[in-house]
C-alpha cells in the first residue's frame, strides 16, 4: 500500500450512514455542512438498486441534504456502464423504481443476467428464466452482493443470497460492478484528481464500504447506524481505520485529526 497523503476526499455511503429510507441519520445534515466547510472533495457512493439516481436525489433533497446529482456515484451507473461496453442485451432484475437508469438500454431477447434487489421479481418463474439463460452461457452481472439492508422494519435480505444461489445453480461466478469493487472505487474517484490514498470511505457495511475502500488505499470508517451490528469491525482484516457512532462523529474525527 502506497504512502498516506494529505486528505482531499471523502467518500460517503448514503443508505444506512446519512439516512433510512425517509428518515436522516440525526445530526448528518449538519454534519455535512461542516464537512463541505473544509478543504476537501465530497463524493456520495451507494450500492441502491432500488431507485434510479434522480428519485435518490429526490428523497435526500426531501430530507434537506445539500447534494448535486453529479456527486452522486451508484452502482447502476456502473453496471449500466459495463452493459454498454459488452453490448449485452440484459434480463433486468431490478426494481422497477431503478429501470429509468437504464433508459435506452436494449432487453429484447436477452443474452445477459443483471441482477440487483427486486424483492418483487425474487420468485421461482422469473429466478428460473434467469437460471436458464445463464445454462446458455449468458453472463451473469451482479450490481452489488450485499448480504442484507437496513429498512425502518429491521434488517432485510439484499441480493447477495439471490445472486449466489444462481452461482451455485449453474456453477458460474458473477461480474459484481458496485461495492467493494476496487473498480467501482476508483470509478468513483475519477474526476476528483484524488489518488485512494488521499480518500477516506464513511460507512455503515464493514465489508462493502470500509473493507472494500481500505482494499484499494484509502482509509475506511465504520458508523454504528444502518446494518451495523456489535462487532462488524472485527470481520475484515485489517480492521477499520475508525469505528464510530454516527457519521457526525465520522466528520468530527475528519475535521480534527485528518486535516
Amino acid at each position: 500500500m502506497a504512502a498516506r497523503r494529505a486528505l482531499k476526499a471523502v467518500l460517503v455511503d448514503l443508505s444506512g450512514t446519512l439516512h433510512i429510507e425517509d428518515a436522516a441519520v440525526p445530526g448528518a445534515q449538519e454534519a455535512l455542512k461542516r464537512l463541505r466547510g473544509a478543504s476537501v472533495i465530497v463524493r456520495f457512493v451507494t450500492n441502491t438498486t432500488k431507485e434510479s439516481k434522480q428519485d435518490l436525489l429526490e428523497r435526500l433533497r426531501k430530507l434537506e441534504f445539500d447534494i448535486s446529482e453529479d456527486e452522486i456515484f451508484t452502482s447502476l451507473t456502473a453496471a449500466r456502464s459495463l452493459l454498454e461496453r459488452k453490448q449485452v442485451r440484459p434480463m433486468l432484475l431490478v426494481d422497477d423504481r431503478a429501470l429509468p437508469d437504464f433508459k435506452g438500454i436494449q432487453t429484447s431477447d436477452p443474452n445477459a443476467v443483471v441482477m440487483g434487489l427486486a424483492p418483487e421479481h425474487f420468485h421461482y418463474q422469473i429466478l428460473n428464466q434467469a437460471f436458464r439463460l445463464l445454462l446458455d452461457g449468458a453472463p451473469l452481472i451482479a450490481i452489488h452482493k450485499a448480504r442484507y439492508y437496513k429498512r425502518k422494519d429491521g434488517l432485510a435480505l439484499g441480493p447477495g443470497p439471490f445472486v449466489t444461489a444462481l452461482e451455485y445453480a449453474t456453477d458460474t461466478k458473477a461480474t459484481v460492478v458496485g461495492k467493494p469493487e476496487k473498480t467501482f472505487f476508483l470509478e468513483a474517484l475519477r474526476g476528483t484528481g484524488c489518488e485512494p490514498e488521499e480518500a477516506v470511505m464513511i460507512g455503515d457495511d464493514c465489508r462493502d464500504d470500509v473493507g472494500g475502500a481500505q482494499d484499494v488505499g484509502m482509509l475506511g470508517i465504520l458508523v454504528k447506524t444502518g446494518k451495523y451490528r456489535a462487532s462488524d469491525e472485527e470481520k475484515i482484516n485489517p480492521p477499520p481505520y475508525l469505528t464510530c457512532e454516527s457519521f457526525p462523529h465520522a466528520v468530527d474525527h475528519i475535521l480534527q485529526h485528518l486535516l
